[in-house]
């Protein structure tokens, strides 16, 4: 068992016994030695660490723990405003003593101790609320005291894992769906890493990177949608898995026509309306239990009147999933320099969104993206490719809007 396995397991198991002993029993102390011994391990290996419990997932810093994938203690403890747990350094046996026992004290409904009070001094693990809500709201009565950092974050190993993917499959080589699950859950942990929920964009540098930037705008932006519309953490998962793939089939098609600053030929365009069918048969042939990204890729150009590509011989209704990326996607696409025209603003793209509600997109998927949009304007966190580090974490600043090349 890993450190951080232990020490979560060892957490759990002395609030467990918490219920069953009074203070001072000692079954109850004994449990607490045990899971204070085991913070101690996990700090010797690295004194600061920040876990993140989003749904039935545990994360480690930016690492999902798929030991504890089945753990109900995240959900119970995110449940009553436990949702980020960081060690910021040397933690002292009575600071966990108080951390353990507002812990206790939300899960059981049980009166107010003094372990909040002494949340309010210094110390060196900081609990409380990241999500969906402002910072005074996440804050709460109980977290008054809580000060998360703000947190900065890097997509730079997203990009790279996303351009192995695609190197792999120019070669012929199979899909890594642990990669591509990998690359999902970091962007989770990105997008609620800080108090107030963030959408991190990330900003063409040059035209050959798009692919990659596209595809990480995309999942991001469905990922977004699928909260805001109330979707569960495994369907917004499973969304945005759909949504970082669904252009797979772009990497059989020649740089040269991807890139082409023209007009394409009829023989060009034909070829990049391959890429829906191809990203759809890489999946299936590489991962069986991806057919919902399968199905996205297949679908995501088809409009909800029966246009787009590729045809159906017998007009049916897309997956929702293909309707949040298909708006998305066209959104991202509108708002991103291409060789042969420029980046449109924001709301010039939104208005087409708007235009396109009912014909080409599911009218209230579009309705509720261009919403979504206007509402979180300033949780829009624009980064540029060219940056030394690629860092989010904090609102945008008033200069970085959606609009900017």
């Amino acid at each position: 068992m890993s450190a951080e396995v232990d020490f979560l397991t060892g957490m759990a198991q002395a609030i467990s016994t918490m219920t069953l002993y009074e203070d001072g029993h000692p079954a109850r102390e004994r449990a607490i030695d045990r899971a204070y011994a085991a913070l101690t391990d996990l700090q010797d290996e690295s004194v600061t660490r920040a876990f993140t419990f989003l749904g039935d997932e545990i994360v480690m810093d930016s690492r999902p723990l798929r030991e504890l994938k089945h753990w109900d203690w995240g959900g119970r403890l995110a449940g009553v405003g436990i949702q980020r747990l960081e060690l910021t350094g040397r933690v002292t046996r009575e600071d966990f003593d108080a951390f353990l026992e507002e812990a206790f004290n939300r899960l059981t409904g049980a009166m107010v101790s003094s372990a909040a009070v002494r949340q309010g001094r210094p110390t060196n693990i900081r609990y409380g609320e990241v999500g969906l809500r402002g910072r005074d709201e996440a804050e709460g009565t109980a977290g008054e005291a809580v000060s998360l950092a703000t947190l900065g974050y890097s997509l730079e190993e997203e990009i790279q894992a996303i351009e192995w993917l695609h190197a792999e499959l120019k070669d012929e080589r199979q899909l890594h769906l642990l990669e591509a699950e990998g690359i999902v859950r970091s962007l989770s942990v990105a997008m609620h890493g800080d108090r107030a929920f963030l959408i991190p964009m990330l900003r063409l540098k040059e035209f050959d990177q798009y692919t990659v930037t596209h595809t990480l705008n995309v999942a991001v932006l469905t990922m977004a949608l699928a909260e805001y519309l109330g979707l569960g953490p495994r369907e917004v998962r499973g969304f945005g898995i759909a949504g970082l793939l669904h252009d797979l089939g772009k990497v059989r098609v020649p740089l040269e026509i991807l890139n082409k600053p023209g007009k394409l030929s009829e023989q060009e365009r034909l070829v990049i309306e391959t890429h829906p069918v191809e990203g759809a048969r890489i999946i299936l042939q590489t991962e069986e239990h991806l057919d919902l990204a399968a199905v996205v890729a297949y679908e995501h150009h088809i409009r909800i009147d029966g246009g787009g590509y590729p045809g159906l011989r017998y007009p049916r209704s897309c997956h929702q999933a293909s309707n949040l990326v298909h708006v998305c996607d066209v959104f991202d696409a509108l708002r991103t320099h291409r060789p042969y025209r420029e980046a449109w603003p924001t709301e010039r793209a939104l208005g087409i969104i708007e235009e396109g509600a009912g014909p080409e997109f599911d009218a209230d998927i579009a309705r509720a993206f261009v919403t979504m949009m206007r509402q979180w304007e300033d949780r829009v966190t624009e980064v540029g490719t060219d940056d030394p580090e690629l860092r989010l974490g904090g609102r945008k600043e008033p200069e970085a809007s959606a609009e900017a090349p």
